[in-house]
């Protein structure tokens, strides 16, 4: 009875109520809670669990800490990252020298690229760029034609937007390594210096590295021994060249990648800007029938960059030129390029035996590493060939010593030799934000006793244009050893001990080279630091 007496109630209560009161009297009578706090409530909730799963990668946060920021984050939700986003855009607003709102529009533009990385749309889009293994199959088709889960979508424009933010920024490396169990650091090489462009997820950044050892043709699943591979990259009809080596570390994997210089082919000496001395000595020298032009610098120095624009010097059409390159960076018309393969055998000392009988008249070595290649090297630029080669040492006279080191007669060497080029390359100041250094009294009295104009050296300040380093591009610094007749008697009867080149020869490369950055430095073009860091 009292369930009737109830329903009758309600059914007589209902139809006193407007038709367009109904809905209002049952949303605010009915419901034993307000909706729409609890939809707040259910946002705020996932909010707080977002944002603990970002503490947990979050850089901001020191390792020892992050359990205190797990609890308070449990609680404030992002209300904790957003001091930590405020206290580091204030701490690097402070460092680099660039306005708070700079900072934030870098922070949008990378939320925004982010958000469009993740875009399966992008996928299509004719703009984007391709990476393409060494038989010209696409990432997608090494992974199963797209066909894949969404997940794995993701992970492939991740991996095209690492390598397509190497090529706009230019950088010269790509380092992606384990920072520790959690987090992998990308890092660029860019003018020749290290930076920290991101921090990974492990599992995220793990995928990363195996997609780019499928296009490089490596195997997934080792993981210890190092491996090596090649892959390219087209996008907007232009196409660049990658090489790949992985070594397993601790807590990972890392791998480095080498962005090859494709511009390479189109360098002449012009366009190093060399001294109108040293231009004419290597033009002197590569202008003769014979002899070796030896290029000397440590890894990175550009030497690939200043054999190619030698190279350019000379009339391909009357000359018959062969290079032999590990790997070949750059296409060069009218030239026969031979790629090292060392898994199939074909070595630099095998390669450079066959070159010899094709009737070359400029042989191209891409880098000397043993004494069978250096040998026949010599011999070449004895027998009527110009022979350009690259050889990693830190000066002129650490080239001689390794030479004597691998083995070569000292005979040989003084009559194959013509020319040493040690090279470095130092960063240019960026026009944008560079402004008059401040020198101290003592500096400027040394400037003025050595003649230096010290009024128009400017240092380094930092703004959008250099991304707060206030550098811009670089340019090569480099010294020159003719092989005189009478150093060539010296090296072939023994009268130059090897002590004597370590020492005396990097002291005179080196001040020779701290002369003619000084004079970079007088002229405005590049920092009293940059040389310090360069040169020492």
């Amino acid at each position: 009875m009292q369930t009737l007496d109830f329903i009758q109630n309600l059914s007589s209560s209902s139809f006193c109520l407007l038709p367009a009161d109904v809905g209002l009297a049952s949303f605010t009578t009915s419901l034993p809670f307000n909706p729409i706090k609890l939809l707040c409530l259910v946002i705020w909730v996932y909010l707080c669990l977002f944002f603990i799963q970002r503490t947990q990668f979050s850089p901001l946060v020191p390792k020892k800490y992050k359990p205190i920021a797990y609890i308070i984050t449990l609680f404030t939700g992002p209300i904790l990252l957003l001091i930590l986003l405020i206290v580091d855009t204030a701490k690097k607003a402070s460092q680099s020298n660039i306005s708070v709102i700079e900072i934030i529009k870098q922070h949008v533009q990378q939320a925004i690229a982010n958000i469009r990385s993740r875009n399966p749309g992008r996928r299509h889009n004719k703009s984007a760029i391709r990476l393409l293994d060494s038989s010209g199959r696409s990432i997608n088709d090494i992974y199963g034609h797209g066909d894949k889960k969404r997940q794995d979508n993701r992970i492939l424009d991740l991996t095209e937007k690492v390598i397509g933010d190497a090529l706009e920024r230019q950088a010269s490396d790509i380092l992606i390594d384990p920072k520790d169990d959690a987090t992998y650091t990308i890092r660029l090489r860019i003018d020749g210096v290290l930076r920290t462009v991101d921090k990974v997820r492990a599992d995220t950044c793990k995928a990363i590295v195996n997609s780019i050892k499928a296009v490089s043709s490596m195997d997934i699943s080792e993981k210890r021994r190092p491996q090596d591979g090649a892959f390219t990259a087209k996008k907007a009809g232009t196409t660049a060249s990658f090489r790949v080596a992985s070594a397993g570390v601790l807590n990972g994997e890392k791998l480095s990648i080498r962005v090859l210089n494709q511009n390479a082919g189109t360098f002449n000496l012009a366009d190093i800007e060399l001294p109108k001395k040293h231009y004419s000595i290597i033009k002197n020298a590569i202008n003769k029938p014979s002899g070796m032009v030896l290029i000397c610098g440590p890894t990175g120095s550009g030497k690939t960059t200043t054999m190619y624009a030698m190279l350019n010097e000379i009339d391909r059409f009357t000359h018959n030129v062969i290079t032999v390159e590990d790997p070949i960076e750059a296409m060069l018309p009218e030239a026969s390029q031979i790629e090292i393969n060392p898994k199939a055998d074909i070595t630099f000392a095998k390669t450079l035996r066959s070159v010899l009988r094709q009737d070359p008249d400029v042989i191209c070595v891409g880098e000397i590493r043993d004494e069978e290649t250096a040998e026949i090297a010599l011999r070449a630029s004895q027998t009527g060939h110009l022979v350009l080669a690259t050889i990693h040492c830190d000066s002129n006279a650490t080239a001689l010593v390794r030479l004597l080191d691998l083995g070569i007669s000292p005979l040989l060497l003084s009559s194959g030799l013509s020319l040493l080029h040690s090279q470095r390359l130092l960063r240019l100041l960026c026009t944008y934000c560079k402004q008059p250094a401040q020198l101290s009294q003592d500096l400027i009295h040394k400037f003025q006793r050595k003649g230096i104009e010290y009024t128009n050296i400017f240092e380094a300040t930092g703004c959008k244009h250099c991304e707060g380093t206030g550098y811009s591009g670089r340019t090569a610094l480099c010294d020159l050893l003719a092989i005189s007749e009478k150093l060539k008697a010296d090296i072939a009867n023994n009268k130059l001990s090897i002590d004597e080149l370590r020492t005396e020869g990097r002291k005179k490369d080196k001040s020779n080279m701290r002369k003619e950055g000084l004079k970079k430095v007088a002229a405005g073009i590049t920092s009293l630091e940059e040389i310090k860091r360069v040169v020492g």
